[in-house]
C-alpha cells in the first residue's frame, strides 16, 4: 500500500488492482483522508473518482489521529534542553560544577557519566519512543515503513578529536529485538571556529516489519579542569516519521 501526504492532509492511495492481492489480504485499498471536523470523509476536488472510506485501528479514531500529529513532529522529549539557538555560536560558558539537570528541562532524557582517561569523560542521554503511544498504528510500520529520520547539533568544543557520539537502535515490540540500527561518531574538522554546530543526521529506510520502538542515544564529551566540567554542548536532537515519497 502507498500513502502520501496532500494538501488536506494524509492520504492512502487505492490500489489499482485489487483483484492480484491474495486473499489474506485485508480488503480494497483505499485512499485515507484525515480531516480536522473529526475524521468524516470528505471528496477531494481534483482528484479521480474511486476512493472509500478506510477504518482506522479500533484504538485510534481521526479526530485524535489529527490532534497527536504523529507525522512530521518531533518525537523526542525536551529536545533542546538548555535553549540554545543554533543559528548563533555557542554561547560561551566556563567549567561547572553544577550538575547536568540543573542547567536546563531535561525530562524525558535518562542521564549518566561513563567516565574516560585523563579527566575526560562521556555524558550519555537516552530516551526510547513508543510509537504506537505516539499515534503510529502497526499496519502503517509494517507495510508501509514510512522514512525514520534522527538528527541532532553538536558544540565543535575541541575538547577532544571525537566529542559525540549518535547510537539509534530500532526495537521490536519486546523493546529489545534490534531490527535495525545506526551508529556515528564524526571526527570535526578543526577548521571552523570553535563553538559553531556540528549536524549529524541519517535516515531508516525500508527497515522492515515489526518496529514498535525507537532507541536514541547521544554522547558528549566533557573535560574535568580546576573550576570544574568543561562540557560539549547539544541541542535539537530530533527523532520523526515521514511518508515515503
Amino acid at each position: 500500500m502507498r500513502y502520501r501526504m496532500g494538501a488536506a492532509g494524509l492520504l492512502r492511495l487505492r490500489d489499482e488492482n485489487p483483484s492480484s492481492r491474495s486473499s489474506s489480504a485485508r480488503g480494497p485499498r483505499s485512499k485515507l483522508f484525515m480531516t480536522s471536523n473529526g475524521g468524516a470523509f470528505m471528496p477531494i476536488p481534483g482528484e479521480p473518482p474511486g476512493y472509500q472510506q478506510t477504518q482506522l485501528p479500533a484504538h485510534l479514531s481521526w479526530r485524535l489521529l489529527f490532534l497527536r500529529r504523529p507525522l512530521y513532529r518531533n518525537l523526542l522529549r525536551s529536545p533542546n534542553p538548555e535553549g540554545i539557538n543554533i543559528y548563533e555560536p555557542a554561547p560561551h560558558i566556563g567549567p561547572t560544577w553544577q550538575p547536568l539537570e540543573a542547567l536546563g528541562n531535561f525530562k524525558g532524557w535518562f542521564i549518566k557519566t561513563e567516565q574516560l582517561q585523563q579527566d575526560l569523560s562521556w555524558m550519555v542521554k537516552q530516551q526510547c519512543v513508543d510509537l504506537l503511544a505516539e499515534g503510529l498504528w502497526e499496519e502503517l510500520m509494517d507495510d508501509e515503513q514510512p522514512d525514520i529520520t534522527v538528527m541532532d547539533w553538536f558544540e565543535d568544543s575541541r575538547l577532544d578529536t571525537c566529542v559525540y557520539e549518535l547510537h539509534v537502535w530500532l526495537l521490536a515490540a519486546d523493546r529489545r529485538s534490534v531490527i535495525a540500527q545506526h551508529h556515528a561518531a564524526p571526527r570535526v574538522s578543526r577548521r571552523g571556529c570553535p563553538g559553531c554546530w556540528v549536524q549529524v543526521s541519517h535516515v531508516f529506510r525500508r527497515y522492515g516489519s515489526g518496529v514498535r520502538f525507537i532507541h536514541f542515544m547521544h554522547k558528549t564529551k566533557n573535560r574535568m579542569e580546576a573550576g570544574g566540567l568543561r562540557r560539549t554542548r547539544v541541542t535539537d536532537s530530533s527523532v520523526s516519521v515521514q511518508l515515503r515519497e
